[in-house]
C-alpha cells in the first residue's frame, strides 16, 4: 500500500509539483499551504512523512517551529525540510529540531525521490528493529511440512493479495502471531506497518486509548495503533478479551474504514487490514454473551485453524533443528544435531505450551548442556519434563524390577509401543514400519497388551485391543 506523504508548502505550484512527481512513483500525497492547515491535516491522520517548507508566507509561524509541534504530537514522523532560500544556519536548525534531512528549492525530481525513500526506509528499519527486538524468542516462519501446517501456509498465500479479513484460531503458542505476520510479507502490505495490540495484556479503559489514540481540543495527543496501521496490517491478539463497548466501535471500523480517537469528535479514516486472532472458542463467548455475533462474522471472512502441536508431531524433528541451529547461533555455540533418540523422546510428549514451550526447551537444553557434548542433543540431555513422562525414555525400571521376566517384558512392550503410536500421531502403518513389524502383526500385539488407539488419529477411528 501507498505511503501517506504531507507536502506542506505556501506555493500552490511547488505543491502540486511534489505531489504530482510523489503520485507517479506511487506515494499517496496530501498537501497544506499553511502551517494551520497543516497542524489539521496531521492531526486529521498521522502521516507516513512531512515535507516541509521553512517559509511559510501569510502563516502564524514559519515550518521550524511548525517541525517543533509535529515532534511534539510524534516524535517518530520523518520530516523533510525544503527552502529556497537555504544556507548551513538553517540545514543546522532543522535537522536540530529533529528533520531527518534537508533539500534546497528547486530540487531535481530525482533527488526528491531518493531522500524520500531514503527517509522512508529508515522509518520502516526503525519500526522493523523495535519489533524484532519484541520478537526475540519467536519463530519467524510455520516450520513443518506437516498436511496441517502446509494447508494453513496455503490459505495464507491464497489470502494474502486479497484484502480479506482472517480469524486465526488455535490454542496459546501455536504460532497464531507468526502465522499473521507470514500473512503481511506475502501481501502488497508488506512494506507497511506490521501493528499488533493484543487485548488480554491492557485494562478496558487503556485497550481504546493504545487502539483509537488520543485527541484534546481538536489537536493529537497519541496516535492509536490503528492509526498507525494505516496502509498495513493491524493484528488483534486475543480478541476474545475485547471489552464490550470496544467490540461496537471496531465495527465501525470494519464498516467504515474510520474511527474517533479518545476526547475526540470527528472522524479519522484509514486503510487498514484486520487479522484477529484468539484461543477461545468465541461461538461459546458469543453464548454466554460475552462476544458479539455480528462482530465475530465480521472478522471470521477467511477462518484459519492451527492445530496444536501434538497433532502434527511430525513437524518435530524440523521444528527442533530449527530451534537448534537458532539458539546455537545466538549463544555462540556449534549448532548441534539431534539424535534419533532425543527426537522419539521429543515426539512423545503431549505439548501443553505446543511451538513456544518445545523453542523453550532446545534452547534451555542448549544453554544447560555440558561443553563437551555441544555437538549432539540426546535423550538424557533433555530437561526431565521430557524425559520423565514416559519410562522408555526416562530410565524409570524401578516398577518392573521386582516382575517376572514376562510381566516385565510385557510392561516393557506396552509403555514402549504407547510411546510410538503417540510419537506417530496413531497411525499404526508408521508406527508398525518404525518398530519394524507387519502392520497385521502390530494390531495383534496391540490387542494382545490392551492398548487403545484413541480416536483422531490418522487412521481416522479408534481402534481398541
Amino acid at each position: 500500500m501507498a505511503l501517506d506523504i504531507l507536502i506542506v508548502d505556501d506555493e500552490q505550484d511547488i505543491r502540486e509539483l511534489v505531489a504530482g512527481v510523489l503520485s507517479d512513483d506511487g506515494y499517496e500525497t496530501r498537501t497544506a499551504a499553511s502551517a494551520e492547515a497543516a497542524l489539521e491535516a496531521f492531526d486529521e491522520r498521522l502521516p507516513s512523512l512531512v515535507l516541509l517548507d521553512v517559509w511559510l508566507r501569510g502563516s502564524s509561524m514559519d515550518g521550524l517551529e511548525l517541525l517543533k509541534l509535529f515532534k511534539e504530537r510524534d516524535a517518530n514522523v520523518p520530516v523533510i525540510v525544503f527552502s529556497g532560500h537555504g544556507n548551513i544556519d538553517t540545514a543546522v536548525a532543522a535537522i536540530s529540531s529533529g528533520a531527518v534531512d534537508f533539500i534546497e528549492k528547486p530540487f531535481e525530481a530525482e533527488k526528491l525521490l531518493h531522500l524520500v525513500a531514503r527517509a522512508t526506509e529508515t522509518q520502516r528499519l526503525r519500526q522493523e528493529n523495535e519489533t524484532l527486538r519484541a520478537l526475540v524468542g519467536q519463530a519467524e516462519e510455520l516450520t513443518g511440512a506437516s498436511a496441517a501446517i502446509n494447508a494453513v501456509r496455503a490459505t495464507l498465500k491464497k489470502v494474502a493479495g486479497t484484502g480479506s479479513r482472517l480469524l486465526i484460531t488455535g490454542p496459546a503458542g501455536v504460532g497464531k502471531e507468526v502465522a499473521a505476520r507470514l500473512l503481511h510479507s506475502w501481501s502488497p502490505r508488506a512494506e507497511a506497518p506490521f501493528i499488533t495490540i493484543s487485548a488480554a495484556r491492557l485494562s478496558p479503559d487503556r485497550f481504546e486509548e493504545e487502539l483509537f489514540g488520543i485527541e484534546e481540543n481538536g489537536q493529537l495527543i497519541q496516535a492509536g495503533m490503528l492509526e498507525r496501521a494505516h496502509g498495513g496490517t493491524l493484528f488483534l491478539d486475543e480478541v476474545a478479551d475485547m471489552p464490550w463497548t470496544t467490540q461496537g466501535k471496531i465495527l465501525r471500523v470494519l464498516t467504515e474504514q474510520s474511527f474517533i480517537r479518545v476526547g475526540g469528535n470527528r472522524p479519522v479514516r484509514v486503510d487498514v487490514r484486520f487479522v484477529s486472532a484468539t484461543a477461545r472458542d468465541l461461538q461459546g463467548e458469543i453464548a454466554n454473551g460475552r462476544f458479539r455475533e455480528d462482530l465475530f462474522y465480521r472478522l471470521n471472512v477467511v477462518p484459519v485453524a492451527i492445530p496444536p502441536l501434538s497433532e502434527r508431531r511430525e513437524d518435530i524433528p524440523a521444528l527442533a533443528s530449527h530451534y537448534a541451529a537458532r539458539f546455537a547461533v545466538e549463544h555462540r555455540v556449534p549448532a548441534p544435531s539431534i539424535s534419533d533418540d532425543a527426537i522419539a523422546a521429543l515426539q512423545a510428549c503431549d505439548w501443553p505450551g505446543n511451538v513456544r514451550q518445545l523453542r523453550n526447551i532446545i534452547e534451555r537444553t542448549i544453554i544447560l548442556a555440558p561443553a563437551d557434548r555441544l555437538e549432539r542433543i540426546d535423550a538424557d540431555m533433555l530437561p526431565s519434563e521430557i524425559n520423565g513422562i514416559h519410562p522408555a525414555y526416562g530410565g524409570q525400571m524401578n516398577s518392573i524390577m521386582g516382575s517376572p521376566l514376562r510381566e516385565a517384558r510385557e510392561a516393557f512392550e506396552r509403555e514402549y509401543l504407547q510411546v510410538q503410536i503417540r510419537r506417530f500421531s496413531g497411525n499404526i502403518s508408521k508406527t508398525a514400519s518404525f518398530v519394524g513389524m507387519e502392520r497385521s502383526a502390530l494390531h495383534r500385539k496391540l490387542k494382545l497388551l490392551g492398548i487403545v488407539v484413541r480416536k483422531g488419529s490418522e487412521e481416522g477411528e479408534d481402534e481398541e485391543y
